[in-house]
């Protein structure tokens, strides 16, 4: 019988199982597994040219910003002369505009102009009111429908569920990328770097399939998504550098040293393909350039420190206050219809906003403004000032920094675009639309910046006498840059709400040019994170992760308790028996069984009940898909039929129905502890090496099984939550 199922039996072992190795959608995935493949995979294609899938780049998002910028303007008006510019790419070939109307041209027609034929009035304004509330309304809607409909994946910011998916979780393969153009036009409070980075993930994943390496194994496929990460922060916001450093610090699981420069191949190869698309039509990369023409001294730095600290209070009050009113939302009637939820809120949105023009502008332009440096051919209402009012003095030889009311009504106005920003951001993020945080956070931060910065600077105006002003700042002389502040703030809340540190600093230099004051911006984004963890050491993709029951081991988390593996594992005391397999005396039958009486995704295989001592592990996708694959190619596979995961078949009555070999599915090395290993060690191993489970053994016996949802049961349970409220979807 040995010679004879010698010859006819399906070796799995020689013929590979199309699926197995594979993962359900949403399962966790196995790092150590897809290592041991990669290096099988090495070893079979060493003389075989390698293939890449680096090389691909995001032309997608020029083309984002620049559709995205047409459709925003189309709120307030068109361009006559060619409907796709938007208002300033409309007006950069006028000659007729005056050096007092310099934001204005007679090629550009807001609706009050074109349905009413005129353009001031207060039919004017109630028309313009109108047609920006409707078109605000128009893009929200068609955002959310198509989110509702078509791709439900594609709402939120979907950094957390990059996130996880690069942790470990394997995907639907459900990847949406037209919604993405809605991102930032429909009015509401919301940024485009969250779907920018979830369309350079999309881009990844969608490559990846054209290359068997990256295809057939989860982890590299991982490495892709890093890199292309790097290259969705670099796209965003013209920062190679800083996208790179965002992967690693925010984004990746796993970050090799290949994967680092491959990331920074991506990026830079991104952020070139952005330059030659120029979709901010001033030739540059970055998106808000801006030159000083002062330094910053020493004295400012208690301001600074002091814009760090309202960063992290705001950090902290968003999380915990955005937390609160998703899971309220989640809880009530009101959140069962998406549609009319987005609706309502872009209505307040638009009404609110309409009235008060720097919240009626595009949140990008308006971080611009508060961006730059006032000169003599800035036409701000912050700009005001006596010197500039004159026009007889040339800015750099000396100024005169007293205000206008100008600049007091431009404060205001800032004053109650501030409230309105902190208050309707609360209620917008998390919505069912594509929505980022990194402009709407940078906004208020810049804000709050600007308004310390211009007091500073009539402080120092009228009382450049005092001690802080005596040394720096003579009379008649510049010595405050009220544009500094705004981008230090803009940091220090940005910074306050994700908790990043370096990759933030290195994004916000890069996003503005302004090298020359990393400290300023080291110094608040340092502050924001100290308060902010004050009140809590998660950041806001971390808290939509843990509120979304997505399975995700935050490494930045400390596990503190002095539990052993013996209290964590399954079985418990009142459980049934732990689920296993022997290694050759079962039958098809009874295999089938404990696969359809358990959810287990996996069930460990040990030489036999009486001993328990462990031979390896195999996963219950695996072993589904080997058993219909071995009816399909096999005949004689009957329901009595001896399933066997050892080398050679068991001696067996000579009219015994085929055995089933299922050896090359078998895990002959699975990852065990002993039950007296402490817990703080195996969330170290499940972190570092990315394990799926791992089985606890005592003096070589099978005791239990751990796996990564028991630990984070555990750790709720540590924290005086409960377990069993937490819920993986």
């Amino acid at each position: 019988l040995g010679e004879a199922s010698s010859t006819h039996l399906l070796d799995l072992l020689e013929e590979p199982i199309p699926g197995v190795g594979t993962y359900d959608d949403f399962h966790t995935i196995d790092w150590v597994r897809e290592k041991c493949k990669d290096r099988e995979r090495h070893r079979k294609i060493n003389s075989k040219k390698k293939e890449s899938a680096w090389e691909f780049t995001k032309t997608l998002a020029g083309v984002i910003d620049i559709v995205a910028d047409w459709m925003n303007d189309l709120k307030e008006g068109v361009c006559l002369s060619a409907m796709w510019f938007n208002h300033e790419q409309c007006c950069w070939d006028s000659n007729e505009t005056t050096f007092a109307e310099r934001d204005k041209c007679p090629q550009w027609k807001t609706w009050a102009e074109l349905i009413l034929g005129q353009a001031e009035g207060p039919g004017s304004y109630i028309m313009n009111y109108f047609m920006f509330t409707f078109w605000a309304l128009s893009f929200a809607f068609l955002a959310v429908s198509l989110v509702k409909v078509f791709a439900p994946y594609a709402c939120g910011s979907g950094i957390p569920e990059v996130i996880t998916y690069i942790d470990q979780t394997s995907s639907s393969n459900r990847f949406y990328l037209i919604l993405e153009f809605l991102d930032n036009v429909h009015g509401l409070s919301l940024g485009k770097e969250g779907p920018l980075v979830h369309v350079a993930c999309c881009c990844g994943n969608i490559f990846s399939y054209l290359f068997p390496k990256y295809s057939k194994n989860e982890a590299k496929k991982r490495e892709v998504l890093s890199a292309a990460s790097a290259a969705g922060v670099s796209v965003a916001f013209g920062a190679p550098i800083g996208g790179v450093l965002f992967s690693l610090e925010e984004v990746s699981y796993y970050f090799p040293l290949k994967t680092l420069w491959r990331s920074f191949f991506a990026a830079l190869v991104a952020a070139f393909v952005l330059r030659s698309i120029n979709p901010f039509g001033n030739s540059r990369l970055v998106l808000f350039y801006v030159e000083y023409h002062t330094p910053w001294y020493l004295f400012e730095l208690f301001p600074f420190i002091l814009l760090g600290v309202f960063g992290g209070l705001w950090g902290a009050f968003f999380i915990r206050a955005n937390i609160a009113w998703c899971r309220r939302r989640k809880s009530t009637r009101f959140g069962k219809y998406p549609v009319l939820e987005v609706i309502t809120v872009a209505a307040i949105t638009a009404i609110v906003a309409f009235p008060n023009p720097y919240t009626r502008q595009n949140t990008s332009e308006l971080i611009k403004e508060l961006f730059t440096d006032c000169g003599p051919l800035e036409s701000s209402q912050l700009c005001q000032y006596r010197s500039q009012m004159n026009g007889s003095q040339a800015y750099s030889e000396g100024s005169d920094a007293a205000a206008t009311p100008g600049v007091y009504s431009a404060m205001w106005q800032l004053s109650l675009a501030l409230v309105f920003k902190i208050i309707m951001t609360i209620f917008t993020f998390g919505l069912k639309v594509p929505s980022g945080l990194f402009i709407p956070s940078m906004a208020i931060g810049a804000i709050a910046g600007r308004i310390v910065g211009i007091a500073v600077e009539q402080l120092a105006y009228y009382h450049h006498d005092w001690f802080l002003f005596r040394e720096w700042c003579e009379v008649g002389a510049d010595c405050i840059t009220p544009g500094l502040y705004a981008m230090v703030g803009a940091a220090a809340c940005l910074g306050g709400v994700t908790r990043m540190t370096v990759s933030l600093v290195v994004i916000v230099f890069e996003l503005t040019g302004g090298l020359e004051y990393i400290v300023p911006l080291m110094a608040a984004v340092m502050t924001s994170k100290w308060v902010g963890d004050a009140f809590g050491r998660e950041g806001i993709y971390e808290a939509h992760i843990r509120l979304n029951g997505y399975p995700f081991l935050d490494a930045k988390e400390e596990f503190t308790h002095t539990t052993l593996a013996r209290e964590v594992m399954r079985p418990r005391r009142n459980d049934p028996p732990l689920a296993v397999l022997t290694q050759d005396d079962m039958t098809l039958a009874e295999l089938q069984n404990i696969i359809s009486q358990t959810s287990c995704n996996g069930f460990p295989v040990i030489v036999s009940k009486e001993s328990q001592r462990l031979v390896g592990f195999a996963l219950r996708r695996d072993i589904t898909i080997a058993i219909e694959n071995a009816r399909r190619k096999q005949e004689g596979i009957m329901l009595n039929s001896r399933v066997y995961f050892t080398q050679h078949a068991p001696t067996l009555p000579a009219d015994s129905p085929r055995p089933l070999k299922l050896r090359s599915i078998l895990d002959m090395s699975p990852f065990t502890v002993t039950d007296h290993t402490p817990m703080e060690i195996v969330v170290d191993i499940f972190r570092k090496l990315g394990l799926r489970q791992c089985l606890v053994t005592h003096n070589g016996r099978l005791l239990g099984i751990i796996t990564k949802k028991d630990i984070l049961r555990h750790m709720a349970q540590m924290a005086n939550q409960d377990p069993e409220s937490i819920m993986f979807n």
